[in-house]
Parts: C-alpha cells; structure tokens; sequence
C-alpha cells in the first residue's frame, strides 16, 4: 500500500469569509453564494472517481446550507469544524473563539451524526489559545499551521515568542497537526478581493496552481518515504468550469502516479500508526 498519501480539503465558507471581512453588499455576498451551487458539481466529480475528502464547515454554512452540509456528510466525506462566523481566531477572546468551536460542533453533530474530529481555523491564524481549547474539546487535528509540509506532527501549547528573541517551544499537545500552505491554496491563486484598505489580485492560473501541487507530490514521492499532501479549495472557487476540469486532470494524473487519496483524519491516522 502507498504511503503517499494526498488530502483533498475544502473550506465551505460560503458567504462567511466576505460578511467576516466586512463585505457585506450583495455582490460579495452573491460570490460566496455561488459555493452552494458549486457544493454538488464537486461532490458529483469525487463520486464518479471515487475520491474521498475532507470539508472543513463553519458554522454559518451549516446553519445557512443545512441539506447540504448533510449530502456532504451522506456522500463519506469527512466533515470538520472550521469556525462559526469566519473571523480568524486570533481576532476573538478566548470566551468567544471556544463559544464559536462549540456551537459550531454542536450543530455539525446534530446534521451529521457525528462530532467533528479536525479543526481548521478561519484564515490560518490561530490564537495563543486554540490548540488548548481543541485538546479540551477532544479534537484529534488541526490543519491551519505550516510548521512541515508533508508530515503531521503534534502541536505545541504555550510557546513563548518575544521580539529578539529566541524561540522558547512549549509542551507538545494531544492535537496532531495536518499542515498546509498558502501555495497549495486555491484562495491566493484564484480569488480577486477588494476591501476598504486592501486589493488582492491573483493571476487566475489555475494550471499554475495544480502545476505547483503536482511538483511537491512529485518530490514528496521521489524524496521521502511516506507522508501527506494536504490541498486547500473553496467551493465558490474551485467550482467554476474550466477549474473543475483541471481539477479532474490533477486528480487523474496523481492516482496514475500512486496518490492514495485520504481524508484528513485518515492521513492523521496513518502518520500516528506508521
């Protein structure tokens, strides 16, 4: 059995991640939309190839999405928590990020039957207190850090980070780490956003994008003797023609090259039982 593993993940954000940045007028809001029309089509591709994943869900699209959110469910993909409104974090108390974690646990459960596993954090930026409010709430991963590329590890509690000064690491946790990369990011590749202070302007390459994920997998296989790629994508984004096209040529290329394709709780599994 191969143990190059690759995850296909997609962060069902919706509408989320436009209302969370403020872009609350209906075209934003029109464009994170367009995911629950693009939710089928995908889900339609990894059926005919037989292709498991993982959808990270905050609770905003749960509670906006709910068939949805449960085809996903029906369909054997992997379901996870991925905040409640969209905002990062690092931006909320620690009342508040552990209201969002639970609430939004509680409602994937109750669509699903099931209590999420993994977690990822809105915009990959965790707070100082996420990986202890995941161990507290008894998740097994979290996937928003960037500490490897293809080889999980246990996430650390209490680093101690100071300006000039060196790195003091904290105790490792009971939380694995799936980790991930803005490269491998459909996001920064593909989205154009404007905001009051901000303009992101990608290069709608989306070869480029699968060029790059091909090229780790393709190095991870020849370099290393186990480990995973771990692949983030929208709905709204992925999930326009001409993407979904590529993404069926990517994901063929790859199970011709020996991909073993795993949700991310299985990838976690396979690392803490090699």
């Amino acid at each position: 059995m191969t143990h190059h593993l690759v995850c296909l993940s997609f962060d069902f954000d919706t509408s989320a991640g436009m209302i969370a940045r403020g872009l609350t007028t209906p075209t934003p809001v029109s464009r994170g939309e367009f995911g629950a029309v693009a939710a089928p089509r995908i889900l339609k591709l990894l059926e005919r190839r037989g292709l498991p994943s993982t959808w990270f869900v905050p609770g905003y699209t749960a509670a906006t999405y709910p068939d949805l959110v449960r085809a996903v469910a029906d369909a054997g993909h992997e379901i996870a928590n991925h905040g409640w409104s969209h905002v990062p974090p690092a931006q909320l108390s620690r009342d508040e990020e552990e209201a969002e974690l639970v609430k939004t646990s509680n409602l994937l459960e109750e669509l699903t039957g099931r209590a999420p596993r993994g977690y990822r954090s809105p915009s990959w930026d965790l707070s100082p207190h996420t990986i202890m409010l995941l161990e507290r709430h008894g998740f097994a991963y979290d996937s928003s850090m960037m500490g490897d590329d293809f080889t999980p590890y246990q996430a650390r509690v209490g680093d101690a980070v100071a300006l000039g000064e060196p790195l003091q690491p904290g105790r490792a946790s009971a939380v694995a780490e799936l980790p991930v990369s803005w490269h491998l990011d459909d996001f920064v590749h593909l989205e154009y956003v404007r905001a009051a202070d901000t303009v992101q302007l990608p290069t709608f390459d989306v070869t480029k994008f699968f060029d790059n994920a091909m090229g780790d997998f393709l190095w991870m296989r020849r370099e290393l003797n186990r480990g995973v790629l771990t692949i983030t994508m929208h709905p709204y984004i992925i999930g326009r023609g001409h993407r979904l096209l590529a993404l069926e040529r990517f994901a063929d290329t790859l199970a011709e090259r020996g991909a073993r394709f795993v949700t991310a709780e299985a990838a976690v599994a396979a690392w803490q039982n090699r």
